[in-house]
């Protein structure tokens, strides 16, 4: 296999499913679904994704690249690494989905929607990481990364979200967001229907769905905007030494979830509204009917505002900062 991306939007499987280079043994096992497990002792066993939105064109392209370097044999591998490019009939349309957002149907939430080619994915990939994690099942550290770009411009370029979980962040896995680039993360405190929540709760894996810069069509990307993600994926995948954040990055707590609930909503924000701004105590963010959403605490920042969602999804999320 030559190039995982060109394979993988070609709808077809590949004359030859297996193979090695040097350092790694490969294997394809479903569209879009690669595994690679290197010659010697792996040290983690990682699944990095992208492509869950299937016009989010800058992380698939930064991860083809990673793959086609240990394809050629051009970079090392030291880790087990299940590589997965989510929605390959979206990719192959440059839409955000066909029939419905597959981010939040992860957990099995893909049983409550009607039957559609998001729903038969999300179970898919959630039987993909079954397969792959239980042979990992001799200490090796669990990580997932989910690679995004947003739909809106943001005060910080680049970012992670990370799941409810009940276990303390490995102090690594936090260091390898800041030495990535990433300028915020954001810490869940309720469970969701994301890849990486399912990923976190299902398989005590340290997962981060990173968000890298904005949403642009394939070949309209400026990779150069992701040296630090492209260098920490690299080090992360060969055992390289990774390079220290400047600085670290700023955290965020989840407050409050901005819910559309029917056809009535309504959110009170402009499609210029970036990402982190800031808005006072009592600001009136969204209504729907009778329930109105306010700014609760003395400051508030929104994330992922969005009225174009189906009733019952997520039109927002509203954060406060943490010390640092």
């Amino acid at each position: 296999m030559h190039d995982f991306l060109q394979q993988t939007l070609s709808g077809e499987a590949p004359a030859q499913r297996q193979g090695e280079t040097p350092y790694l043994r490969w294997q394809w096992h479903d569209r879009g679904i690669l595994q690679l497990d290197p010659k010697g002792e792996p040290q983690q066993a990682l699944v990095l994704s992208a492509g869950i939105h299937g016009n989010e064109t800058a992380p698939v392209e930064i991860l083809n690249v990673q793959l086609n370097a240990l394809l050629c044999g051009a970079l090392p591998l030291r880790q087990r690494v299940l590589a997965i490019l989510g929605n390959p009939p979206a990719l192959r349309d440059g839409k955000r989905y066909l029939s419905y957002d597959m981010n939040r149907v992860f957990s099995g939430r893909w049983q409550q929607i009607e039957s559609c080619d998001e729903a038969q994915r999300a179970a898919r990939l959630e039987q993909a990481l079954t397969r792959f994690w239980p042979q990992a099942d001799d200490g090796l550290p669990r990580w997932h990364f989910d690679l995004h770009t947003a739909i809106r411009g943001s005060w910080h370029t680049r970012f992670g979200v990370l799941p409810l979980n009940p276990l303390p962040w490995p102090e690594d896995f936090l260091q390898w967001l800041g030495a990535a680039g990433l300028e915020a993360l954001v810490f869940h405190h309720a469970p969701s229907g994301t890849f990486t929540h399912f990923s976190c709760a299902r398989f005590a894996a340290a997962s981060c769905t990173l968000e890298l810069g904005k949403a642009l069509p394939f070949g309209a990307n400026d990779l150069t905007q992701f040296a630090a993600a492209q260098q920490a994926l690299a080090a992360l995948l060969s055992g390289a030494p990774l390079a220290v954040a400047p600085v670290a990055p700023r955290r965020y707590r989840v407050t409050q979830q901005i819910t559309r609930l029917s056809e009535q909503f309504r959110l009170h924000m402009d499609a210029e509204t970036r990402n982190f701004t800031a808005f006072p105590q009592g600001t009136l963010l969204a209504e729907d009917g009778e329930t109105r959403y306010r700014v609760e605490q003395a400051r508030e920042f929104v994330l992922f505002p969005n009225s174009d969602v189906a009733p019952g999804l997520r039109a927002g999320l509203m954060l406060v900062e943490e010390a640092g």
